[in-house]
């Protein structure tokens, strides 16, 4: 089955915690603080297969967790580092935040993405030590890895869309002018998958074509097959039209050309906009007249029009011929920006849960998963965003809690990496 779009969950792995640990050594009277760091979590990254096609191994595993690191142990001994969790997707899939539908990652080349990042290891008693604090008896814990609902969307990459109502000759275009195979039947939807075909040309270079399944009438408004697949037309440098011009089957070939643009219209106007050239197929069972009517009336709106009978490779070389020429002064294929998370989608991600443990007289640590992603966006030598964090803990309750502890001004405040000094 072609599965072209899923949803999935990630989970980073969480960081290990500090270790609380002192040295205990024959000779050494006075050991201090000797506890390890903790390892950092395995982060999620996404990387290309190019042997895979669809994303139908995403339909019967919907939740990927990377590893944990490992806890600090005394002597200094830091945990060892989570492993890395890599998920193999198709060329040309497009990773998005789910709730927002931010673009984190399109992924068209071999680059690497890390879409959920580790948590950091905890840190030590060693950390801890000062002139005044010789023997700290706390740590940390580690960081909580990130984790997103993400939704994978495969775009097919090619430089060149067929399009055309079920039935009316593309896959036996594309089997005739490249290697690919499609199923080909005289009946309609025969085609119910997008096929990529390469397409070689005589100097030696080449452009993908994607044969793309049948579109009818109310396709963008979920009618059919075709509602499905529109989206792999988005990468589309151009289109090929391919119109049955005989109208044997007892529809008006100008009627479907019209029909077929309206819904590229609906869909996505941008799409309607791409460069596209008019092929007349199945002209072995047309009328001179109805090829010369129908060649004016796509001329008169301004397309390239040509007359083609693909089984026998009739009018094929001149099609392909134009299509090259116009490639050449087109941009190269799509692609997508990635885009941050907005704040609010964080904020939605908060809730009331939180740990504050008075580690000394003068030290308080915070634990809060919700903070994590929070903290990752604040820039810490920018006053805003500094107030922004202040209004995140008075608004959670935390900054009350610290009050109600005895916090005083001067004290540690300590939320996972990150420390600074209590002002009222």
């Amino acid at each position: 089955m072609f599965v072209d779009i899923a949803k999935i969950t990630i989970k980073a792995g969480k960081g290990g915690n500090g270790a609380v640990s002192f040295r205990r050594e024959k000779y050494v009277p006075a050991g201090g603080p000797n506890g390890g760091d903790g390892g950092r979590g395995g982060d999620i990254i996404f990387r290309v297969n190019t042997n895979l096609s669809t994303l139908a191994d995403f339909r019967y595993k919907r939740k990927y967790t990377a590893p944990n690191g490992a806890d600090g142990k005394g002597s200094n001994c830091n945990g060892k580092k989570g492993e890395n969790l890599y998920i193999d997707v198709p060329c040309g899939t497009i990773i998005r935040e789910l709730e927002s539908g931010v673009v984190l990652a399109d992924m068209s080349d071999k680059t690497e993405f890390i879409a959920a990042k580790g948590g950091k290891g905890g840190w030590g008693n060693a950390h801890f030590a000062t002139p005044t604090r010789q023997a700290p008896r706390f740590a940390k814990d580690g960081m909580p890895g990130e984790e997103w609902q993400v939704q994978l969307e495969l775009k097919l990459l090619a430089d060149v869309g067929l399009l055309g109502f079920p039935n009316v000759g593309k896959s036996t275009l594309i089997s005739v002018v490249s290697e690919a195979k499609p199923i080909i039947a005289n009946y309609p939807f025969t085609t119910i998958t997008p096929v990529l075909g390469v397409v070689n040309i005589d100097d030696g270079n080449s452009f993908v074509m994607a044969d793309i399944p049948g579109l009818i009438e109310g396709a963008s408004d979920g009618i059919g097959l075709g509602h499905e697949f529109l989206r792999h037309v988005e990468r589309c440098r151009m289109l090929v039209h391919i119109v049955d011009v005989s109208g044997h089957e007892g529809r008006d070939p100008k009627e479907d050309f019209k029909t077929i643009n309206e819904e590229l219209l609906k869909f996505n106007p941008e799409m309607a906009k791409l460069p596209q050239i008019v092929a007349g197929n199945k002209i072995d069972m047309a009328t001179d007249k109805q090829i010369k009517e129908f060649k004016k009336f796509i001329e008169e709106q301004g397309y390239e029009y040509f007359s083609i009978c693909a089984p026998i490779h009739e009018g094929t070389k001149e099609l392909i011929d134009a299509i090259v020429a116009k490639l050449k002064t087109l941009p190269p294929i799509k692609r997508f920006k990635a885009e941050e998370i907005p704040i609010e989608i964080l904020e939605k991600k908060k809730d009331s849960g939180y740990k504050i443990t008075v580690a000394d007289e003068d030290t308080y640590i915070i634990e809060a998963e919700w903070l994590v992603p929070i903290l990752s966006k604040i820039d810490f030598d920018d006053y805003e965003s500094l107030q922004y964090l202040q209004r995140v803990l008075v608004s959670s309750g935390i900054e009350q809690e610290l009050i109600d502890k005895g916090i005083q001004e001067g004290d540690t405040v300590s939320i996972y990496d990150i420390e600074f000094e209590y002002i009222p």
